[in-house]
């Protein structure tokens, strides 16, 4: 994984990373359409991908840029969508979304106006002040303040824009959709996630994701 292959096009069970969260949007009929932003120079494979498994009409690609917030602005400018209509951003890399946690985000949306999904912490967290000698910390901060954010992250159109608007007016970057949401106002509301919904970044994630996809197989 540390090579050239960009980590979507990586193969999980034989099929593309990319295709298996495609397949897992495409499988909730409240989806109406999905829109794939990638580098110029990757259009064309991106393309060829959701023509040959079968998602040409469904699924467009778009052109997106080299930072996450400017690929989901591009994909957002050609959403034909009306400004109660309901996005949801996900990673590309998280193949292993299921259909019931989109289905909670959709309605969590739709109650609340904004809602990410998100893994409460296990693990006791540290603040902690760099130093040149390494980090000290400063806090403890307690689990039940803290949640490990995934996606996907939805929000209603208009207010999404609004707070990609904003943020481009102030010059802000963001590290997530929601981020954004934030600092425009607007309370963002959590849904459990799982662990099974792990984001793919490193070689061993791969090969974990091939455990939980057997597993999920097994059970169907």
């Amino acid at each position: 994984m540390a090579g050239p292959q960009p980590k979507q096009f990586l193969a999980l069970e034989g099929v593309p990373i990319l295709i298996h969260s495609l397949r897992a949007f495409a499988a909730v009929e409240r989806v109406t359409a999905i829109y794939v932003a990638v580098r110029k120079n990757e259009m064309e494979r991106v393309e060829a991908q959701v023509a040959e498994y079968g998602f040409t009409g469904r699924v467009h690609v778009v052109e997106g840029g080299e930072k996450r917030q400017e690929s989901v602005e591009h994909a957002l400018a050609a959403l034909p969508a009306e400004p109660d209509d309901i996005v949801l951003v996900h990673d590309a890399v998280r193949p292993l979304i299921d259909a019931a946690t989109i289905a909670r985000t959709i309605d969590a949306v739709a109650k609340h106006g904004a809602a990410i999904v998100g893994m409460p912490a296990i693990d006791t967290i540290k603040q902690v002040e760099r130093t040149a000698s390494g980090a000290i910390i400063t806090a403890t901060i307690p689990r039940e303040f803290i949640v490990l954010a995934q996606t996907p992250q939805g929000f209603r159109y208009e207010l999404l824009k609004s707070a990609f608007a904003e943020a481009a007016a102030d010059g802000f970057v963001g590290t997530d959709e929601a981020s954004l949401v934030e600092r425009a106002g607007h309370p963002v509301h959590v849904v459990p996630g799982t662990a099974v919904n792990l984001k793919i970044t490193q070689p061993g994630d791969l090969e974990l994701a091939e455990f939980y996809l057997k597993q999920r197989s097994s059970r169907s």
